[in-house]
């Protein structure tokens, strides 16, 4: 089975590859810079990006199966770079497979995308879409998830998943941003601590992509579907953001700001970035404000009924292993 992975360099993207060769898929990578890793694994590479249509076209060439992880994320940043890699490249992949007759898309969407700044409390999947949006990176997504799920037929099975929070050893943003804000003194609890959230470790993602895609067939309801994933278990967001400064013996986060003044102070300093033309991301933002207060946990039922997801490593040993990761890091 031939499987294309696009974002194969990223955090969920090169974990999906190792999981795919481990269960024996030939694997091509989608990267838009060599990846050194990859020459050391049984991976065929091809270089581009999915903004170019040509590029996403001659990737999916001869293949089986696609996982679309390759995205932008973040919460500050132009439209058009949000809009043009999530939404336009996404359309590139759709169009690319259909005109390959790929049968089977799997999508990397995220929950963000029903998310409008309100508590979102065991939260299943018919939460319709936001309509105010707190930056551009989940507009953008949604955009690309209805597109994705539109496009599915009987020419093409499409299914979008919603990992939330992705962590574990490997990660370059979540974790190592945590740690440098609070080595700097710039983390603040935002709100009065007690919001519960979903997460999800990196192996557990992939493998529900995994499990998706081979769940897929004519008439599974996996086809058209979208999908929330955790590690269904919520945890005390702030209570896990400590857990994770421990594990390199950094303090707890002592100071805090209320929602509201951390919501005012988001609206000030996106003011501000936007009228000077500041590129760099202000330390806090509005969606920032509210993912940092807000509960944010989802029912995940759905995805253990149609692929039987369930998550193979728990919080504890997740955090086990990522101990070991930064433990080997500082050396």
């Amino acid at each position: 089975m031939k499987a294309l992975v696009t974002g194969a360099n990223g955090f969920l993207g090169f974990c999906l590859v190792r999981q795919l060769l481990e269960r024996g898929y030939e694997v091509t990578a989608m990267v838009r810079k060599p990846h050194p890793p990859f020459e050391s694994m049984d991976v065929t590479t091809t270089l581009g990006d999915i903004r170019s249509f040509d590029r996403v076209f001659e990737a999916c060439a001869k293949q089986d199966l696609v996982f679309h992880t390759a995205a932008i994320s973040g919460i500050w940043g132009p439209w058009k770079q949000f809009h043009g890699t999530n939404t336009i490249g996404t359309r590139n992949v759709v169009e690319a497979c259909r005109q390959h007759q790929i049968k089977r898309l799997i999508y990397t969407s995220s929950p963000s995308v029903t998310f409008d700044g309100h508590h979102q409390i065991n939260t299943d999947e018919s939460a319709p879409y936001a309509k105010n949006w707190l930056c551009h990176y989940p507009h953008s997504k949604a955009l690309a998830e209805k597109y994705v799920l539109e496009a599915n037929d009987d020419e093409i099975m499409t299914c979008a998943l919603r990992p939330h929070l992705i962590w574990g050893p490997g990660d370059h943003h979540l974790i190592p941003r945590l740690i440098q804000r609070a080595k700097s003194n710039q983390l603040r609890r935002v709100g009065d601590g007690s919001n519960l959230i979903d997460t999800i470790f990196v192996e557990n993602a992939a493998v529900a992509h995994i499990q998706a895609a081979e769940a897929m067939k004519l008439g599974s309801p996996v086809c058209g579907s979208a999908y929330f994933l955790s590690q269904d278990d919520p945890v005390n967001c702030w209570d896990w953001i400590n857990e994770i400064l421990a594990l390199v013996d950094l303090p707890r986060v002592r100071r805090s700001i209320s929602y509201q003044w951390a919501k005012r102070l988001g609206h000030t300093l996106e003011t501000i970035h936007y009228l000077f033309n500041i590129e760099a991301e202000p330390r806090m933002t509005r969606f920032l404000a509210a993912q940092l207060a807000k509960n944010h946990y989802f029912d995940i039922s759905r995805a253990k009924r149609d692929f039987n997801y369930q998550p193979v490593v728990s919080n504890d040993e997740g955090m086990r292993r990522l101990q070991q990761a930064l433990l080997s890091e500082s050396l």
